[in-house]
């Protein structure tokens, strides 16, 4: 059974601003503590202001590998103004957009997990078109749409090394609980045949590659 984390990491889990429950980050931590020890980096896709982040560097730090965090930073669809979870505090106002960057280098410092996160400001299909380091975990929690969340995961599931993991967010197979975007991503991760799931904790899918299906 993979170690919990630190009770000091998960009062900065639950002080930290955004949206994943605890039951979920445990289990988020749990499957990034296991990939870990394969010895590559620990990649997500959706930073917001880093509340998932802590509980990935917190695994980075205790396996010796390093949590790499990919966003823009301008918020997905859902986080505009007018939409459900707009939070104008993370309006700069300067520009009049979004901006979580200032409060994830926050969260991460207030964490003190700075020394074990590489943060990639940039949107999700560029960096991944640039990629080319084997991935011993990826968690695609970004944008919701079909167009982001099947972008992130064709741009980065073929990145995930051999009994790596591959986590998706917010799989609702219920339209009544939320969009349906990541859950047909799900599917898809399925129907390829590489991927095989290994657990679920309420709206997180915990899948791992296959043996000979590799990068």
């Amino acid at each position: 059974m993979p170690p919990a984390p630190k009770p000091e990491t998960l009062a900065a889990f639950q002080a930290a601003k955004g949206f994943m429950p605890l039951g979920e980050g445990l289990a988020l931590h749990a499957a990034a503590v296991e990939a870990g020890a394969l010895g590559l980096p620990l990649l997500e896709v959706g930073t917001y202001c880093g509340r998932s982040t802590i509980l990935l560097a917190d695994a980075a730090r205790e396996t010796g590998t390093t949590a790499i965090t990919v966003d823009h930073h301008r918020g997905s669809e859902e986080q505009q103004p007018g939409w459900e979870y707009h939070d104008p505090d993370v309006v700069d106002p300067e520009v009049g957009e979004m901006d979580t960057l200032p409060t994830f280098r926050r969260t991460l410092y207030k964490a003190g997990l700075e020394d074990h996160v590489i943060a990639v400001v940039g949107r999700s299909p560029q960096v991944a078109a640039l990629w080319g380091t084997p991935l011993g975990l990826v968690f695609i929690d970004g944008g919701h749409t079909d167009e982001h969340a099947g972008g992130d995961y064709e741009g980065w599931a073929p990145h995930v090394a051999e009994h790596g993991m591959l986590l998706i967010h917010d799989v609702f197979p219920d339209p009544a609980d939320g969009g349906q975007a990541p859950y047909r991503v799900y599917l898809r991760a399925l129907a390829s045949n590489k991927f095989t799931q290994i657990s679920e904790s309420g709206s997180l899918r915990v899948l791992r590659r296959s043996t000979g299906t590799g990068i």
